[in-house]
């Protein structure tokens, strides 16, 4: 299929190698109380039909503060353009805050998408950024971003969420507060855990051979975008085929974990992606809700600093499927 909405109109028609010492951890004191940023406003765009939709979220915020009342909410602040251009040109940040005609068939020239796409942008960074600070945080934004290249808004995805906030992480000072852990007074590793259904094609271009960052994408192989076929330097691709056993998938996500462990980050960041679900509209996929649960047990597990930026998921069933995710995680 030549696009996400393409696949979806088509469809219309181990847990002890987690726990051996792989990862040195930093010593800072780590809670697994959840902390979600979140901006209401970015539920205020939409075109009809498209599965990139607001109720994504307008149905999960009050599932989630129903069934978790000691869950912090923080309201994000849009990312600046200092920190955008360490992962895109100041020509695609023009084409985005300008845009008047859509850039692909899946990704609109929506009125304001400039500002909703600051906005998540600048949520992946905050919620990093308190990773870093020893909590556990979670993006719950849209638009989505691991499709996003330098140069190209695709996807769904206008800026490259979690490579912006990997980049920020990593930077040195930029007139602000440089993310520091409290082991090692800054952060020079992260790894990036993409378990989205669809290869995070725009986070590996803008990482890629970044011998600081570690990449792992788990995803549906043939499938859209068509990419994430081979591993190299920096960059771990593990393609799932269609149908395949739960058992194969999780597995694939284990030993990606696993292997991003062994580069001893000091910052996970998750492409938190939902549409490996089994009922997902425009994936091919078996995943039940009980594998989200595990992928949120084993960073429960994993004592470093993490953070969750959401990606795709597109079922009717995505609030809960993130609910088994964070409180797995968050437990």
């Amino acid at each position: 299929m030549s696009s996400k909405i393409g696949c979806f109109a088509f469809c219309q028609s181990r847990h002890d190698s987690l726990h051996n010492g792989i990862c040195r951890a930093p010593r800072i004191a780590l809670t697994n109380r959840v902390q979600i940023f979140h901006d209401p406003r970015c539920t205020k765009y939409r075109r009809s039909g498209h599965p990139e939709r607001p109720e994504r979220i307008v149905r999960t915020v009050p599932l989630l503060k129903s069934r978790h009342g000691e869950w912090q909410w923080h309201e994000p602040r849009a990312a600046a353009d200092e920190e955008l251009l360490r992962a895109h040109s100041r020509e695609h940040l023009a084409r985005v805050a300008k845009a008047s005609q859509d850039f692909d068939f899946d990704t609109p020239a929506y009125s304001n998408i400039d500002f909703y796409a600051r906005q998540s942008a600048g949520a992946a960074i905050e919620a990093a950024r308190a990773a870093t600070g020893g909590k556990g945080a979670f993006s719950l934004m849209r638009p989505p971003g691991h499709h996003a290249m330098r140069d190209r808004a695709m996807g769904f995805c206008y800026f490259g969420n979690v490579a912006v906030a990997t980049l920020d992480a990593l930077a040195p000072a930029d007139g602000g507060p440089r993310p520091t852990t409290a082991a090692t007074g800054k952060v020079e590793r992260v790894a990036i855990w993409d378990f989205d259904a669809h290869h995070g094609n725009g986070t590996e271009a803008l990482v890629a051979h970044n011998e600081r960052i570690m990449f792992a994408s788990i995803h549906q192989y043939p499938g859209w975008p068509g990419t994430g076929t081979k591993s190299f330097a920096n960059v771990l691709n593990f393609p799932i085929a269609p149908y395949s056993s739960r058992s194969n998938h999780v597995r694939a996500a284990e030993e990606a974990l696993e292997k991003l462990l062994e580069f001893k980050p000091q910052l996970l960041l998750v492409s938190a992606g939902f549409d490996a679900y089994k009922s997902d509209p425009i994936t091919q996929m078996t995943l039940e809700r009980d594998d989200f649960a595990t992928f949120g047990k084993w960073l429960a597990d994993v004592k470093i600093p993490t953070a969750a930026i959401l990606e795709g998921g597109y079922s009717d069933e995505l609030p809960e499927l993130i609910d088994e995710f964070l409180s797995n995680w968050g437990s």
